[in-house]
């Protein structure tokens, strides 16, 4: 009985206790129905509106960004994806054995292909999570940063442990983003510009020079997603796609780009200036070919991209007598070319300092104050016109269309900055250049104009814009028809041309025969503590060549050369006349690569044109057009000369300059022959001579 009261004291207990469980249990089941009823009857609206607005919700769509190309399509900007690879060692099925067998192997490849750490360092960095315990081990831990498309592939097909298919085994996890790239480097860059991203929205802007002016056509249209449910999911659904930013075509020639940046360098460094800028523009057109700007590195001492000091206001210097000369002569303010205007040592004016030249003339012609750059008879010349009115000179500027915005697509364009109520004392300082602020990109159109009978073109560094079916091709356009009649530019062309070819011309240091320069030297001191410092200069050289059928123009400014000769001519000028030669020697002036006076008729221009290389007729009959690019070089014996057949010009001279030899050039593209020979024996220190070919 006791047996059978103590089994029937179980069961009741298990009852209970089955009781109390499937209370809760329905207890539960009731309050999900409750509020199952409550969310779905009661509170149906509520909820509803709330999944609407959710799913209303409008996302935006970063469109991608243009690109910036040269003339010739180039590509001066554009996005290329990069990725970062990383190891999950928390991953669910992450195998630390297969990775410890792996290691070495894995190390000697990333030591291999990504050689910033050694085979021991990479082995290091790949087995120290593994010292943790598995809870506490890095979910994202860093293997390479910001690699190409073509690198992750080698990874994920060739390195060991990586080139696991699944990646719960391997751990690995790749990030991707966007960054601009600029494939030429630093050329050029200040007039590019570079963009950046707003830390709130995330979208990617131009904040410099043409990525900045033309942000709002590079950025694009962005698109527009929404939420919507599918069967097993919410997706994200495009509804309006984004449109992708316009293409933009400059005006850049990366040839040009190329001779201009490196004369530039080369004088900043013989000459340890402080910045230097040059600018080359198309006289007909105005398209801007090549623009520089380059400072010197304190901590390296090296030139690199700075300022865009190209469209910055600066005093001009004498650079600006042609501005005034150009005004004197349409205003009929000297009518006879043979005036004699009287000059001396000084010339005292309106009380002010007395105006000095730095050579003594008792007078000078009217066609002689150029060549001279006399300030006493530039001033004497604009005076007798506007010495009481002297506001009627800056209304006369401003009529010529020297004021109006150029809007030539560079950031931070400004306009020159001249006094417009000036006194009769600064009158006659702005006559010769100074008293005014004023763009190197604005003398430059100046003289541009000259060099084209008067037409004031527009400078431009856009020339057309790309889109997806829809292309739009910028017209050259003009600041004004005329600024000057054609007889009155071909007066200012000669003036120009005595600066470099007159006796006493200021320029007489930038003769060549192969190429004839006009143009003007301008010196202006640079203002230091309140007053000039006649130590410091900033020293200019604007002109165009060829001097009688002009086809660019040019201006060059340096600032604070300290070292050799420091004239505007041996500096600004000798960066001028070394862009012209080597465009011509590159056959970019509408000349034959065979410079040699009266070839034969009908004959192939010489493989070695340059009359001053001791090779001229080594080379002869070689078929220029069947020369295939990229050819292989051959491999030349120890201490004979190189082979440098197919490659580019600076890979070519940097392989002779290290073997010892001096280059010489002609023509453009790659090396199509040399002389001597490759293989040759030929003293260290003498001059190889290479042509260049574009087919």
């Amino acid at each position: 009985m006791k047996t059978k009261g103590k089994g029937k004291g179980n069961r009741e207990h298990i009852l209970w206790r089955y009781f109390i469980i499937s209370f809760f249990i329905f207890l539960f089941a009731a309050s999900i129905a409750v509020k199952l009823f409550s969310t779905t009857v009661i509170h149906a609206d509520k909820w509803n509106e709330k999944a609407a607005k959710e799913m209303s919700k409008v996302m935006t769509i970063k469109p991608e960004r243009g690109e910036i190309l040269a003339y010739d399509g180039n590509v001066l900007a554009t996005n290329l994806r990069y990725y970062t690879l990383r190891l999950d060692y928390r991953s669910e099925r992450f195998n630390d054995g297969r990775l410890l067998l792996s290691i070495d192997s894995l190390a000697d490849s990333l030591a291999l292909y990504f050689p910033h750490r050694d085979a021991k360092e990479w082995k290091a960095h790949l087995t120290k999570p593994l010292d943790k315990k598995p809870e506490k081990r890095p979910r994202a831990h860093l293997i390479l940063r910001d690699i190409s498309y073509a690198d992750l592939e080698m990874v994920r097909a060739n390195f060991p442990y990586l080139n696991q298919k699944n990646r719960n085994r391997s751990g690995l996890t790749i990030e991707s983003r966007l960054r601009r790239r600029n494939p030429y480097g630093d050329m050029a860059r200040r007039s590019i510009g570079s963009i950046s991203e707003d830390s709130v929205t995330g979208e990617v802007h131009g904040v410099s020079g043409l990525e900045m002016a033309l942000d709002s056509l590079l950025y694009g249209v962005p698109g527009q997603a929404k939420k919507i449910p599918l069967t097993h999911n919410i997706v994200n659904w495009t509804d309006i796609e984004p449109i992708r930013g316009y293409d933009i075509r400059t005006t850049i020639d990366i040839n040009m780009q190329d001779i201009v940046e490196n004369e530039l360098n080369a004088i900043l460094e013989e000459k340890d200036a402080d910045w230097g800028v040059a600018v080359l523009m198309e006289v007909a057109t105005g398209d801007i070919k090549a623009i520089s700007n380059l400072e010197k590195n304190p901590k390296t001492g090296r030139y690199i991209e700075g300022m865009n000091r190209a469209v910055l206001g600066y005093e001009p210097g004498s650079v600006v007598k042609t501005l005034s000369m150009l005004v004197a002569l349409e205003d009929g303010i000297v009518t006879n070319l043979g005036e004699a205007i009287p000059t001396g040592g000084s010339y005292a004016y309106a009380g002010g300092r007395p105006i000095t030249d730095s050579h003594y003339t008792a007078s000078l012609r009217v066609d002689e104050v150029l060549e001279h750059s006399s300030n006493i008879a530039m001033a004497r010349i604009i005076t007798r016109e506007y010495d009481k009115k002297p506001s009627a000179y800056y209304k006369r500027i401003e009529r010529l269309g020297f004021f109006d915005p150029m809007n030539t697509g560079i950031a931070g364009e400004r306009i020159p900055n001249f006094p417009r109520n000036p006194s009769r004392l600064t009158l006659s300082r702005v006559s010769y250049g100074y008293a005014t602020e004023i763009p190197p990109l604005s003398t430059l159109s100046i003289y541009n104009a000259i060099a084209n009978d008067g037409k004031y073109v527009r400078p431009r560094l856009v020339k057309e814009l790309i889109g997806e079916g829809r292309d739009s091709i910028l017209p050259v356009t003009y600041i004004r028809d005329s600024v000057c009649s054609v007889k009155n530019a071909r007066i200012l062309r000669e003036m120009l041309k005595k600066v470099v070819w007159g006796d006493r011309g200021t320029g007489k240091l930038l003769r060549n025969p192969l190429v004839e320069i006009a143009g003007k030297t301008g010196t202006s001191y640079m203002v230091d503590s309140g007053h000039y410092n006649t130590s410091k200069k900033r020293l200019s050289f604007c002109g165009f060549f060829p001097a009688d059928k002009p086809l660019y123009s040019c201006i060059v400014l340096t600032c604070r050369p300290r070292e050799g000769m420091r004239g505007a001519a041996a500096t600004s000028g000798m960066v001028l006349k070394n862009i012209a030669l080597k465009m011509y020697s590159r056959g970019m002036l509408n000349n034959s690569s065979d410079y040699r006076e009266n070839p034969v008729q009908g004959s192939r221009p010489t493989v070695f044109a340059n009359t001053e290389s001791r090779y001229t007729a080594i080379k002869t009959g070689l078929d220029i057009a069947s020369f295939r690019h990229f050819s292989k070089p051959q491999l030349t014996p120890p201490g004979t000369v190189p082979s440098v057949v197919g490659l580019g010009l600076r890979d070519a001279i940097a392989t002779m300059e290290e073997a010892g030899y001096e280059v010489t050039f002609t023509g453009s593209g790659y090396v199509a022959a040399q002389a001597p020979l490759a293989g040759t024996r030929f003293m260290p220190g003498g001059k190889v001579h290479i042509t260049l070919s574009q087919h």
